[in-house]
């Protein structure tokens, strides 16, 4: 347990940070989620606005260093190809 003040406020630092940390990395699967389910569900559209709604949080995941940025390459990669399989 902390004991220092300098310690006791880097513990009240390291929890809050780990608390948004969580928050975003909770929305960014959100977002992929329904991204994957709306290209499940096979409507083009819906499906597109979908992923045009995943991209910018992966991308905010990455610049907030809540994931490494060949994760969300690897995610939109993923994503768009499924998509462009469902259009053709």
């Amino acid at each position: 347990m902390a004991n220092t003040a300098q310690s006791k406020k880097r513990a009240k630092q390291s929890e809050k940070r780990r608390k948004h940390n969580a928050s975003q990395r909770s929305s960014m699967r959100t977002a992929l989620k329904k991204a994957i389910t709306a290209i499940d569900s096979g409507d083009y559209t819906t499906a597109s606005e979908a992923y045009k709604a995943a991209v910018p949080i992966l991308d905010r995941a990455v610049t907030h260093g809540i994931i490494h940025k060949n994760k969300a390459s690897r995610h939109k990669s993923r994503l768009n190809s499924r998509l462009k399989a469902m259009q053709a």
